[in-house]
């Protein structure tokens, strides 16, 4: 295969691990009955958290608990505000959004410009060696690798263990699980801040690998946006989450290489835009009811399949609250 096109396809895999992390974590959450409108500004108040800490201890491994509990923190607060003081869900992470990023903008202007040191790449034993395969997804830093574990972690417990039963039923059908004996509220706080803190360590992954350093404004900073619209893109299944971040981070690197050759006259702001068209248009199919009539117009033999690849309703308790009276 061409060099260029392996490193491309690297590189893919390589930019899309942060979004892949956030997706994953967002999904939990919503799987659980929560939105979590957080993401931008934990994403970037994480990657600050990151970066100050290993500057300040040299340790890759704090730099990461510490984004992970920045992370878990502001998707607590969401946890609080609409489980507890029955407020709106949306609102509250909306506001949090814009918060996290304004305050790691102003708490970074200090740092703006500095680098630290970043994760080496790690190159495992025999995948590596993989022709083709092995220098796409087994040349790269260990918090890629990570992205690759959480990814069939979560579809393994999300679909095939009791627990991700009970985590899947307090997201669809509170009432139903309360019922069964489930502690609903209990179990939407625990993984509304365990997806907080995969946001968290999505905005490490920023600063300790993929964009090394702090800049004012964060490089980071609408990611977030881009990691919520991939969870619907994906249908809230693992799997299509993380081919939706791969699709994006493909898109992005499609955009840069047209912008170098100056044979292609096409506007930048349209290549600039095509991943956004992309989640646009699909965030079009799923509210229209789009999606589900062509689905219905296909040969019965092939509808079961397509619904389940395709499958892009919500968690149908998905922001709602749960009164256990």
């Amino acid at each position: 295969m061409n060099p260029e096109l392996l490193d491309t396809l690297n590189g893919i895999v390589f930019n899309a691990t942060p979004l892949v992390i956030a997706g994953i974590g967002e999904t939990i959450t919503e799987r659980a009955g929560v939105v979590n409108l957080s993401l931008d500004g934990s994403l970037v108040l994480a990657a600050l958290a990151a970066f100050i800490t290993l500057l300040a201890t040299g340790s890759f491994f704090l730099a990461m608990i510490a984004a992970m509990i920045v992370g878990a923190l502001m998707a607590g607060i969401v946890a609080v505000a609409g489980i507890t003081l029955r407020q709106d869900q949306v609102a509250i992470g909306f506001v949090l959004t814009l918060l996290g990023a304004d305050l790691a903008q102003f708490l970074g202007q200090d740092y703006a410009g500095q680098s630290s040191g970043t994760l080496l790449n790690l190159h495992l034993p025999v995948l590596s060696d993989i022709p083709v395969i092995g220098q796409i997804f087994f040349d790269h830093p260990i918090i890629v690798y990570i992205s690759y574990a959480l990814i069939f972690i979560t579809w393994y417990w999300l679909f095939h263990t009791r627990p991700g039963l009970a985590l899947r039923a307090v997201g669809e059908r509170p009432k139903t699980a309360f019922a069964r004996g489930t502690r609903v509220n209990r179990l939407r706080y625990v993984y509304t801040m365990l997806g907080g803190a995969l946001v968290g360590l999505a905005g490490a992954a920023y600063t300790l690998a993929v964009k090394p350093g702090w800049q004012n404004p964060p490089a980071m900073r609408g990611d977030g946006w881009i990691a919520l619209a991939i969870v619907i893109f994906g249908g809230w299944h693992p799997f299509r989450v993380v081919f939706g971040a791969y699709l994006f981070a493909g898109l992005r690197a499609l955009s840069s290489t047209i912008q170098r050759d100056p044979t292609i006259e096409i506007p930048l702001v349209l290549l600039n835009g095509l991943p956004w068209l992309l989640m646009i248009g699909t965030l079009l199919l799923v509210s229209t009811g789009a999606l589900e009539r062509f689905v219905n117009a296909m040969p019965r033999a092939v509808q079961r399949w397509a619904r389940g690849v395709l499958r892009s309703d919500p968690p149908e308790a998905l922001g709602t609250r749960f009164e256990p009276d």
